[in-house]
């Protein structure tokens, strides 16, 4: 198997695969005491994380969107903070302003007070409330992991991650979020109703006196160097190919399949390409595997994708939906 690129030896990759596998391991048994019947929401989530990205969870209201990034937070130590959108929130709310302070000697002076967006482990709730010129006071943070305020650049901590919530049926009084900044998001994970199992166990552990809580398995630092070994992580020829064509499919372009052509309005760019690259790659770490395979490709197809293609007006018409796209895309990779 022809591999794109080999960072470090197999030997030392191995050994540093099976060292941080056993810490994610205790952060699933920790995420799992609180988290019920959501394994591919949790999976993606870790995914998103190993990765290095934003995170854009969306559901109903109740099935524990907030919690999870709660979780999240405890079960990798991270420093967190949670921003509630609502149309009248500015932009200083999120990235912080310069106050003028006088001194005991009478001097003036401006100082800095950071806003929330200095955290490790942000959560943006129901971010489509707040208005296009606060959400985009999000968008250079999300990219370069620095904020400009007041003519000066500030670097963000490390980790840096944005978990965003958003509520897909409750639209009024919402700004819908532009492409620019759904791009920025290396995942979007949709939460569908727990099954019954599951729910009944959420029912009996949440209504009781003693609730569990989360307990911290890893550490800030863990999580880089976590994401650090995904990086290098190998990736196959036949990997790269699988996301090339996959990403490449889903375009509308004259060289297109009619259906895509019909149904597409705007397919993935290639950050759609890097996002799977290193999904894929977190995925393969998470099950403890030396590289990732197409299947890891085709499972994260959906996250990936769907938060980055829109339907045509006719494929509107005709209730065609973008998970029947995608899956179509996946067809010829299976």
């Amino acid at each position: 198997m022809t591999m794109v690129d080999t960072p470090q030896s197999g030997a030392r990759l191995e050994a540093d695969i099976e060292r941080t596998g056993a810490r994610l391991r205790a952060a699933r048994e920790s995420i799992g005491r609180v988290i019920f019947g959501q394994e591919h929401v949790v999976e993606q989530a870790l995914t998103g994380l190993l990765a290095g990205g934003h995170l854009l969870l969306i559901g109903v209201p109740g099935l524990a969107k907030t919690r999870l990034v709660e979780t999240l937070g405890v079960v990798f130590g991270l420093d967190s903070r949670r921003v509630q959108c609502t149309p009248d929130l500015m932009p200083a709310d999120i990235l912080g302003s310069e106050v003028l302070e006088e001194g005991a000697d009478g001097a003036r002076a401006f100082r800095f007070i950071p806003g929330p967006v200095f955290t490790q482990l942000l959560m943006a709730d129901e971010i489509n409330r707040a208005s296009p010129r606060t959400q985009s006071a999000l968008l250079q943070a999300m990219q370069e992991r620095q904020v400009a305020v007041a003519g000066r650049s500030r670097p963000l901590p490390e980790p840096f991650h944005v978990l965003a919530t958003q509520n897909p049926i409750e639209q009024e009084g919402t700004y819908p979020l532009p492409e620019a900044q759904l791009d920025r998001f290396l995942l979007q994970i949709d939460i569908a109703y727990p099954d019954e199992d599951a729910e009944r166990r959420m029912l009996i552990a949440t209504t009781g006196l003693n609730e569990a809580k989360p307990t911290r398995a890893m550490e800030p630092h863990e999580l880089l160097e976590a994401q650090r070994l995904v990086r290098s992580l190998p990736l196959s020829e036949r990997v790269v190919d699988a996301i090339l064509k996959l990403v490449r499919a889903g375009r509308p372009a004259a060289d297109a399949p009619s259906s895509v052509q019909r149904n597409v309005a705007w397919g993935p760019g290639p950050r759609a390409s890097q996002a799977l690259a290193l999904a894929a790659r977190a995925r393969a770490l998470i099950d403890g595997r030396l590289a990732p395979s197409v299947d890891d490709v085709l499972a994260l197809a959906h996250p990936v994708l769907r938060h980055r293609m829109a339907l045509s007006f006719a494929a509107r018409a005709d209730g065609v939906t973008l998970d029947s796209v995608i899956d179509s895309l996946k067809a010829p990779l299976s």
